[in-house]
């Protein structure tokens, strides 16, 4: 086994925007379905997601197979949840409503073992996936990812995007609309909500960390990487099928 590295690491260094799956439906199938699309990561998400962790061990094999980096998104800031989905292998944690520094601080360490961290060891399926040395190198590779999508993240932005050993800010828009009295959606047009991405986003770029988005379409995916964002999330397994049911049934009422 060649060791533990992390791809998503690498296509940063190269200056690559990535493309990032997203998992909310806890099917074999599903995934793989998803999965033969060539994504660079994969995450799966056990906060709005219908997966628990025993569908997370199932799932991870196949984002594995696929050669794209699996990421999870864990339901809270919480160091159990945390730990558990890096001991299944997940190479990058994305944890929800992180509002100030401290909260940061707490995601950073609760993925990297000490002295950096605070990380319980117990690699249980992660050293299987990912080799004998992963205890050695795991500080270097996992990502610790924040989300920002409250009014406290915003007023902390400069403060949270600063900790240190955090990977990546990771726009959640729908949340983030909510607060500023927008319904919720993806792919924002609004001029105020435009403002606030791109200052996230240089947040993100001044701390030499990466700039993470959650997109519904491709065509907006496309122009946040083509401004500047490191990673980009394209809807989700859930949203593709409603999307082409929809678009099926559609044409053949229209049709006959």
């Amino acid at each position: 086994m060649a060791g533990f590295t992390n791809p998503l690491r690498r296509l940063w260094a190269e200056g690559h925007s990535v493309v990032n799956g997203w998992i909310a439906c806890p099917s074999i199938l599903s995934a793989e379905a998803l999965a033969a699309a060539g994504w660079d990561s994969i995450t799966v998400d056990l906060q709005h997601g219908t997966a628990d962790y025993a569908a997370l061990l199932t799932l991870l094999p196949v984002i594995e197979r696929s050669g794209a980096a699996p990421l999870v998104r864990v339901p809270w800031l919480d160091e159990a949840s945390i730990m558990r989905a890096l001991d299944a292998g997940a190479h990058g944690i994305i944890a929800p409503m992180i509002d100030t520094a401290a909260d940061a601080r707490r995601l950073v360490s609760a993925c990297l073992y000490a002295p950096e961290g605070a990380r319980s060891f117990g690699p249980v399926r992660a050293r299987l996936a990912w080799g004998d040395d992963y205890a050695a190198v795991a500080n270097r590779q996992i990502l610790p990812i924040a989300m920002i999508e409250t009014r406290a993240a915003v007023d902390n932005l400069d403060e949270i995007a600063a900790t240190p050993g955090l990977a990546g800010l990771y726009i959640g828009p729908a949340d983030l609309s909510l607060v500023h009295g927008l319904a919720p959606g993806f792919d924002r047009q609004e001029p105020c909500m435009l403002e606030l991405i791109e200052r996230i986003r240089v947040a993100c770029r001044t701390n030499g960390i990466a700039a993470c988005i959650h997109c519904g379409d491709p065509a907006y995916a496309k122009r946040m990487a083509a401004e500047g964002f490191d990673l980009v999330t394209i809807g989700s397994d859930a949203r593709f099928i409603e999307a082409g049911a929809k678009a099926a049934t559609a044409f053949f009422r229209q049709a006959v």
